[in-house]
């Protein structure tokens, strides 16, 4: 008797995502969704917009309580992390982490909404952060809160893990477009290679399985070394950075993407050195931590600190 298409497992990603024989496809984790709302801690207000009716692509907007009707807030374009396949803007975790930040540091958050891989392969998330930060930063926005309260002086970006790869990318086609960035923050940025560097082990299987993700959501990439991985791949698109005031890198010490992270910073770091840049750049570390570990624990000493780290950053 053949077995039933449909729990033969054809492509296993575990933890993030399983594909059957059918077709069918299982996200393992990142599928819990909150809606938007006025946060009962913070009193920090959100809402939901969409952006492309086409595509489904939308935006979380977070605004903190008590503004007076002429302030003029900071404004954080934020890119959810999840290796483009599980996660979304209105994850409770990334809702809740928003909901913070933006009560701490008094800023104006866009979330970004965008189409996931394998359905959507990239470069398709790409394009809608790119629509949505270009929708945000034109001067022509048709929100209000954005019209109303945003200094298009005074625009971030930010994200974690694969929304940290975001940033960095829209950073880049942002200075080709004009779209004047102040700063960036890259939380344990998704970035890679096909060398070793630093403490990355040399292990051949690793590599394989990273590569095989990596194609699973880019599929048309070239490898390893393809710009949209490995930043460093392009000169000229580093140089893109430089057209930003400033630049926060966080790492954890037990993240296997800490040595690419610190290698970002480095570069960066060396460009103000030899006065390529008139910039600056900030580097956090948290020792004995692991990938992402304020998003899942954020009461924890470490991560109040990175919170006051990105709050001050913003200031």
């Amino acid at each position: 008797m053949e077995k039933d298409p449909d729990t033969i497992v054809e492509f296993d990603l575990f933890p993030f995502i399983r594909i059957y024989k059918s077709g069918r496809l299982e996200r393992l984790l990142g599928t819990s969704v909150v809606p938007a709302c006025t946060d009962p801690v913070t009193g920090v207000i959100s809402k939901d917009v969409p952006i492309n009716q086409t595509t489904g692509v939308s935006a979380r907007l977070y605004l903190p309580p008590h503004i007076p009707s002429h302030a003029k807030l900071p404004i954080l374009v934020y890119f959810h992390g999840g290796g483009f396949v599980i996660e979304t803007a209105a994850s409770p975790t990334y809702h809740n982490y928003l909901n913070s930040l933006v009560s701490n540091a008094r800023i104006l958050v866009v979330s970004v909404e965008y189409r996931r891989a394998p359905e959507h392969p990239l470069p398709a998330a790409y394009d809608d952060c790119w629509e949505v930060l270009a929708w945000t930063a034109s001067g022509s926005c048709p929100d209000e809160w954005v019209s109303i309260y945003a200094d298009l002086g005074r625009v971030y970006l930010g994200g974690d893990s694969a929304g940290g790869n975001v940033t960095h990318h829209m950073a880049v086609k942002a200075a080709s477009q004009g779209i004047k960035i102040k700063g960036l923050i890259l939380c344990h940025p998704w970035f890679g290679g096909s060398g070793s560097i630093g403490s990355e082990p040399e292990d051949p299987v690793k590599k394989e399985n990273s590569l095989k993700f990596w194609r699973f959501v880019y599929p048309a990439t070239t490898g390893l070394d393809d710009p949209f991985m490995n930043p460093m791949a392009l000169e000229e698109r580093m140089d893109s950075v430089y057209k930003c005031e400033k630049v926060l890198v966080a790492v954890a010490q037990k993240d296997g993407l800490r040595d690419r992270g610190k290698l970002y910073y480095d570069k960066l770091n060396e460009a103000v050195l030899s006065g390529k840049w008139d910039g600056r750049v900030e580097f956090y570390e948290a020792e004995g931590e692991d990938h992402v570990f304020y998003l899942h624990n954020s009461s924890c000493d470490k991560a109040g600190e990175m919170m006051q780290m990105v709050v001050s950053f913003i200031d």
